[in-house]
């Protein structure tokens, strides 16, 4: 099968390179000279374990290859994926789909014979029917087909979720597509993985419906990690208890700093906006996307509190700035939020990540940026462990302690045995449950009054 997928970004590129390795032709086409001449030259633009090996294996075995221009490859395609990007528009919160309605003009103009158009960017309920529209108007005499094939990618598993997804949804109208978007993925083992066929609006649906949950999930276990904190229960406890029913099941359930990354954040908003377009509220993820917002502030007060109530003149390292392990993704990170929280405390930061040290420099404010978590250790008044890295969960504990000023840790993860930071010196302020030091569980965590937590969504 001859494929074209516009844009090189991380759904594209991932999704562009696994395809290939089904044994389709695959061109992936972008916008962007720089990143198509670092294609080309064997340089992965995006940190995701396992794609530049797939990357060099199918274009050596020339399956795959890249082009700033797609004229020529729509042309000769069956099917064209578009994967550009749909970010909250900043004046309105709803998703911005210029790019794919460019993308979308583009490719029926260099279209010939039948060709099916598979939007794989994450869109609003309708936007199968507007490009639809835009094909029947302005290029009534071309045989196009819409589809809808929205991604369930993690960031970091990327690759195995593609080879072996839970599910995936085509949403198509039109029988041609179904058997075309059939052939597409017949190479992987649909015995095992259900090929679930719906229609356009009900698949664009499924992608935000199943994202919505999973913030609300990850929402429900923080809140009770407050809740423990009160209350002298442990949070990883109650989420395991909870976890054995497989009514709800143990995933997303860790309580953490807030939810981020390129997909929850944008996502949650854009339902919410449609949902209000269509005098239907979601009130459940309205007060979700509030939550989270709050919260990601809310923990650097936590560090705040830990270091006496005072951070100014203090030295702060923190470990971990990307939203998840295993990606170099900075969109929406927690650490942004809790970062800037102990820049206007006064903290003197300092800060390491073992892949999203480069992303970090386009946001981050005044911080020092460090080699490894030995050097952010070194005089240290805290640390706050943000993002769990494997690397983290090993550190040489003495030497740690040793290097710090003050051997106080705020896990945000709860990565760290508390038995074993006792044992080596450190106080140890842990998330869902009261901690076996000083600090009185109240002063860890203040919950905003309702009339002064930021709404994204007023």
């Amino acid at each position: 099968m001859r494929i074209v997928m516009i844009g090189s970004g991380y759904v594209g590129l991932v999704s562009g390179a696994c395809l290939a390795a089904l044994g389709h032709d695959v061109v992936c086409v972008d916008k962007s000279r720089d990143k198509i001449e670092a294609l080309q030259a064997g340089k992965v633009p995006i940190y995701e374990p396992g794609l530049e090996m797939v990357i060099a294996d199918n274009c050596a075995a020339g399956r795959l290859s890249f082009s700033g221009d797609l004229v020529g490859p729509v042309a000769a395609a069956d099917a064209v994926f578009i994967a550009v990007g749909t970010p909250s528009r900043l004046v309105d919160g709803h998703a911005d789909l210029s790019h794919v309605y460019a993308a979308a003009r583009e490719i029926a103009a260099a279209a010939t014979g039948f060709t099916v158009v598979v939007t794989k960017s994450t869109v609003p309920v309708g936007t199968g029917d507007e490009i639809e529209r835009i094909f029947r108007e302005e290029f009534p005499q071309k045989d196009i087909a819409v589809v809808s094939n929205p991604e369930f990618l993690r960031e970091g598993a990327a690759i195995s979720d593609f080879r072996r997804p839970d599910r995936i949804v085509v949403g198509s109208d039109d029988e041609r597509s179904t058997e075309l978007m059939r052939d597409i993925y017949e190479a992987l083992d649909l015995k095992e993985m259900p090929l679930y066929f719906c229609e356009r609006r009900t698949a664009e649906l499924i992608k935000y419906a199943s994202n919505a949950f999973l913030a609300m999930k990850i929402t429900f276990i923080n809140e009770m990690a407050d809740l423990c904190e009160e209350l002298g229960a442990d949070v990883q406890k109650v989420a395991k208890g909870m976890g054995m029913d497989r009514r709800i099941g143990d995933k997303f359930l860790q309580a953490g700093p807030g939810f981020g990354g390129s997909c929850f954040p944008k996502d949650t908003l854009a339902l919410v906006k449609t949902a209000q377009d269509y005098d239907r509220p979601l009130k459940l993820i309205e007060t979700t996307v509030a939550i989270n917002e709050n919260r990601k502030r809310a923990m650097g007060r936590r560090v705040i509190a830990a270091c006496d109530g005072s951070v100014r003149g203090k030295r702060i390292g923190v470990l971990g700035l990307t939203f998840k392990p295993n990606t170099d993704d900075m969109r929406e990170a927690p650490s942004i939020a809790i970062i800037r929280t102990l820049l206007d405390g006064g903290a003197d930061v300092h800060v390491y990540d073992p892949a999203g040290m480069e992303a970090a420099r386009a946001v981050l404010g005044a911080v020092k940026y460090r080699r490894n978590a030995y050097e952010v250790a070194e005089g240290a008044d805290a640390i706050v462990l943000v993002t769990e890295w494997d690397q983290f969960k090993s550190l040489d504990l003495p030497r740690l302690k040793d290097l710090m000023k003050s051997p106080v840790v705020v896990d945000l993860r709860n990565v760290f045995d508390e038995d074993e930071m006792i044992g080596h010196g450190f106080q140890l302020v842990p998330l869902g449950k009261r901690p076996r030091s000083a600090y009185p569980a109240r002063t860890l965590f203040h919950a905003v009054p309702p009339e002064l937590a930021w709404n994204p969504l007023l």
